[in-house]
């Protein structure tokens, strides 16, 4: 789509000369990528000092994959009405302002896909080291990203591929982890029936908190709104992708916590980082840290993947409704978004080099969580204002789904702004500069103000 066309046809959202390209099982792909990053391999050890359980542990972590599931409802609605990528800048424009979107735009395009990027490729980089020793984690990182970043550029059909396969290779590794878990090790006297002891555990300090964490390592549940436009037939398939994607994380992540849970003696994962090295020591042995080191790896190369997919591609969007940024939503001959591409890459290696991105991933948490509950919140405020908008798709279990979703969010804003108030104060500065800029930008801006702001009639 050309940066200057304006109206209905902006809201195709279609790759010049790719079509539609990108299938359900891709998009399913995608968000199972994006998913499952390091943080199911490392929070277990800090959740079980003060939930000494099995049962309220893999309660914990299905209680945050329905939470990640109400969500993805009322973001299937709204995909489903507005089919463009781009994820938040699109929903919150359309169900508000331009300015709104922008500053969710902002976020995402500079730091919001960028640090979690540098932050996995690190990853990537430390874990590599028990495969091979000898390479410096940050060359491994920036090699990783930059590889990464080369198949993006190559186009969508390329993309799909490298994607579909990492992310496949990814699961079936996981899952042979698992099934050697049950069947080498000798099991832990750990049960996973309820008792009594769990009700006092579930309604604890300790168990909301550790629900924080856990929501954040199922963040990502909603990568495939921000492709809306390269996927086919977007009204059937986004929602099917987010929630298939969604229903395999959560049955992985439990399924996870239960095999490390069974193969480790809990005081030997009580306060540690590394659980799943402990874990694959009791299960493989001397190389067990390898084996796991080189599992997680290959999990996070399609996680970088998935994300170095999605975040050009909401600079690629606002560059087609402002002038000053159609930079970014030029493409390749292969209807890759090349500057948006390269803008990423570019921040992501700069992080890498000054390390900022824990920084940057520590005060973007408030505001990413901010425009999450905004656009969740819109589907309440166009079922009222708009109920004559078509609406392919409709949030199954509305209201109640997107209210918990609200009150879950709403707790974890409230948990950072009382724990973490500086950065949380960043975080909201950021999203200000975001106004401040669109302020600058929005002079001959061809937005979704003046798209048709009613939406597919």
């Amino acid at each position: 789509m050309a940066a200057s066309h304006t109206g209905s046809a902006a809201w195709s959202g279609s790759l010049p000369g790719s079509g539609s390209t990108v299938s359900v099982l891709v998009a399913t792909a995608i968000v199972v990528a994006d998913m499952v990053g390091v943080g199911v391999f490392t929070s277990l050890g800090f959740q079980v000092k003060d939930i000494p359980s099995g049962f309220s542990i893999l309660l914990l972590w299905s209680v945050g994959g329905i939470v990640a599931l109400c969500g993805v409802f009322s973001y299937g609605e709204l995909g489903a009405m507005f089919p463009r990528s781009s994820g938040e800048y699109n929903f919150l424009s359309r169900a508000y302002h331009p300015a709104f979107g922008f500053v969710a735009g902002w976020v995402s395009a500079t730091v919001g896909f960028a640090a979690p990027v540098a932050l996995a490729a690190m990853a990537f980089g430390e874990y590599g080291k028990s495969v091979l020793p000898d390479a410096p984690p940050l060359v491994l990182a920036l090699g990783v990203v930059w590889l990464v970043s080369i198949v993006q550029l190559t186009g969508v059909k390329h993309s799909s591929t490298f994607q579909l396969a990492a992310t496949i290779l990814k699961v079936v590794l996981i899952v042979a982890f698992l099934v050697a878990g049950y069947l080498i090790t000798t099991p832990q006297p750990i049960s996973f029936a309820p008792t009594s002891a769990d009700l006092s555990h579930i309604v604890s300090a300790p168990f909301a908190i550790s629900l924080v964490f856990v929501m954040y390592s199922f963040s990502g549940w909603n990568a495939a709104t921000y492709i809306i436009g390269e996927m086919r037939l977007p009204e059937r398939n986004l929602p099917r992708a987010m929630l298939s994607g969604t229903l395999i994380v959560l049955v992985l992540y439990v399924a996870l916590n239960a095999v490390f849970l069974h193969t480790a003696p809990i005081d030997r994962l009580a306060g540690q980082l590394d659980v799943a090295r402990i874990s694959g020591s009791y299960i493989f042995g001397e190389v067990g840290g390898r084996i796991v080191g080189a599992m997680i790896c290959v999990g996070l190369i399609s996680s970088i993947s998935a994300m170095m997919w999605i975040g050009p591609r909401v600079m690629m969007t606002m560059g087609e409704d402002i002038p000053a940024l159609r930079i970014f939503a030029r493409h390749s001959t292969s209807g890759a978004p090349a500057y948006a591409i390269l803008f990423q890459l570019a921040v992501a290696t700069l992080m890498l080099f000054t390390r900022s991105f824990e920084a940057v991933l520590d005060f973007i948490q408030f505001a990413l969580l901010f425009c999450s509950f905004f656009t969740v919140l819109a589907v309440i405020k166009l079922r009222i204002t708009r109920p004559d908008l078509p609406r392919p798709y409709r949030a199954w279990g509305y209201p109640v789904t997107p209210v918990v979703f609200l009150l879950v969010t709403g707790f974890m804003m409230y948990y950072l702004l009382t724990d973490r108030p500086l950065q949380s104060a960043l975080g909201t500065l950021i999203m200000l500069s975001g106004l401040l800029i669109y302020a600058v930008f929005r002079k001959g801006a061809a937005g979704p103000a003046t798209s048709g702001a009613s939406g597919r009639e």
